[in-house]
């Protein structure tokens, strides 16, 4: 089974400009992410998808292989993720002159994942012949319970075909936590969902599922990671 990993990073972020590199520890974010994959041996191949010349350049100190710049077209702010990682993946397959079976995507705002994390998902995903799977962790909010509205100035829980009046009763949910993705090849390129036949998913702990959407999670995530680099000193 040949293997491919796409880290995709674009130069306008809005909720946290210029989070690509932005310094955690002295390193630039998207390192924490490349390192992990760099570092599981499990891909055959890392490809880096990003339309900046600069964070292109920056990649390259950390042994990453940069043979294209993704298309501003691709770079846009309501560009589909899952479309910027079937170009990556095509092109990959042109560069490489292979196909690749299995896809991996992980997101550079979610750095705190484990190798053990992607060996353990990948083993799910192999174990159940997934169509696709991703990484989830236990959701603090519950849709049937403690979401609101407002809606005309008034106050309304979240419509559901059923609301429950105690959180210990609700079914239970779960957030996207943005760190793993694997598809199939041919699932890849023929679908645009998440959620398919055969999805399965793959549960990690909250203090490895923090996603960075806002300076707050980066300021979160440093103090994580610093804290813990000091333990290992």
């Amino acid at each position: 089974m040949k293997i491919l990993c796409t880290i995709c990073m674009r130069s306008e972020s809005k909720g946290v400009k210029n989070k690509a590199y932005r310094k955690i520890n002295g390193f630039p974010l998207f390192y924490y992410t490349l390192s992990v994959a760099q570092k599981s041996k499990i891909f055959d191949e890392i490809v880096i998808s990003t339309d900046s010349e600069k964070i292109a350049k920056m990649c390259k100190k950390y042994n990453a292989n940069i043979f294209f710049l993704r298309s501003k077209k691709l770079a846009k702010d309501n560009t589909p993720k899952i479309d910027v990682i079937k170009d990556a993946l095509l092109k990959a397959e042109k560069y490489y002159n292979t196909n690749f079976d299995c896809i991996f995507d992980l997101d550079i705002t979610s750095p705190l994942r484990k190798i053990s994390d992607l060996v353990n998902a990948f083993e799910i995903f192999k174990k159940n012949k997934s169509d696709n799977l991703f990484s989830i962790t236990s959701s603090k909010k519950n849709p049937y319970f403690n979401l609101i509205e407002k809606k005309n100035n008034k106050v309304f829980l979240v419509k559901k075909s059923k609301s429950y009046f105690s959180r210990q009763k609700a079914p239970k949910v779960f957030d996207m936590n943005a760190s793993i993705y694997i598809w199939r090849r041919n699932i890849l390129l023929n679908n645009n969902s998440l959620f398919l036949k055969n999805t399965h998913t793959y549960e990690m702990p909250e203090e490895r599922s923090i996603d960075i959407d806002t300076e707050f999670d980066l300021k979160v995530v440093k103090l994580l990671i610093e804290n813990l680099n000091a333990k290992k000193k």
